[in-house]
């Protein structure tokens, strides 16, 4: 189901209607991709059956119709990644926010055409300063966005990408809403909800991460060579030489904190990955 929220500017590229619960499934009988033709062509998937499986697998919309007003991840991340987007993203662009929440990460002091905003509670979207308006749809239950093609300049996921379940349709679906130069930033830490993460993602490492997104935009035609952007925190002592930890499953209240997105209290900092492409070429 979608569900469009405007607010004073007029929604215009969304148009709400309703969904079957699973018609849009991105893999058919042939295990090939499905996809409208102006969609990115998806040239290979880069998930198993299995990999996109999660330990909860009750609709996402009830894991997530409580809102979090919480930040999932630290501030270091957080000055990092607006930084990000003041360094690529343009004054007076046009903004799609995939999987957002309450806050978007964005420059205060710049100023953008239209931001619109996506997920999966409206109360948590409402609440967010920066959307133009918004709409709340689940994406693992239809990858399709409700938009004309060529109609954003950037579209943005924050700590989110681990949740997709059919990452090869909704990069293909980013695609076709991009302008041509347009960017799409995936960024993402080591925290997650263990439980609602794909088996892909969650069953892997930091390096084995960076490369399933690379492999995302690899796998739709027409993206840039992606880039990757990493920000560690300084090793700490007494140890390994470590850093903030990875989240390997249930091994004690640490994993516990993590997995209901809370920051930890320990002298530990979330370390950033970003990665990033533009569509047909880079301005």
């Amino acid at each position: 189901m979608l569900t469009v929220h405007p607010n004073p500017k007029p929604c215009h590229p969304f148009k709400a209607r309703s969904f079957s619960s699973r018609i849009a499934n991105t893999i058919n009988d042939k295990n090939e991709p499905k996809q409208s033709s102006s969609a990115g062509k998806i040239k290979r998937l880069v998930l198993t059956q299995e990999g996109r499986t999660k330990l909860n697998a009750y609709p996402d919309r009830e894991f997530y119709a409580y809102p979090r007003f919480v930040t999932h991840v630290d501030g270091g991340f957080i000055s990092t990644l607006t930084d990000l987007y003041r360094e690529r993203l343009n004054p007076g662009s046009e903004i799609l926010d995939l999987m957002s929440s309450w806050v978007s990460h964005l420059p205060k002091e710049v100023e953008y055409k239209r931001v619109v905003g996506h997920g999966l509670n409206a109360q948590e979207l409402a609440k967010n300063p920066r959307l133009d308006y918004f709409f709340v749809k689940d994406l693992n239950e239809d990858q399709k966005l409700e938009s004309d093609g060529c109609s954003f300049d950037a579209v943005l996921c924050t700590v989110s990408v681990q949740y997709l379940q059919y990452p090869e349709k909704v990069f293909a679906e980013v695609f076709r809403v991009l302008r041509p130069g347009g960017v799409f930033i995936v960024s993402f830490s080591n925290r997650l909800f263990y439980e609602k993460a794909i088996s892909a993602w969650r069953d892997g490492t930091a390096y084995s991460r960076v490369q399933l997104v690379l492999q995302y935009f690899q796998c739709v035609e027409g993206f840039t060579m992606p880039e990757t952007i990493r920000k560690l925190p300084a090793a700490t002592t007494g140890g390994g030489g470590g850093g903030a930890q990875e989240d390997k499953g249930p091994l004690g209240w640490d994993w516990i904190m993590r997995s209901l997105g809370m920051l930890l209290s320990g002298s530990d900092s979330d370390p950033f990955y970003a990665v990033t492409a533009y569509k047909n070429f880079k301005p």
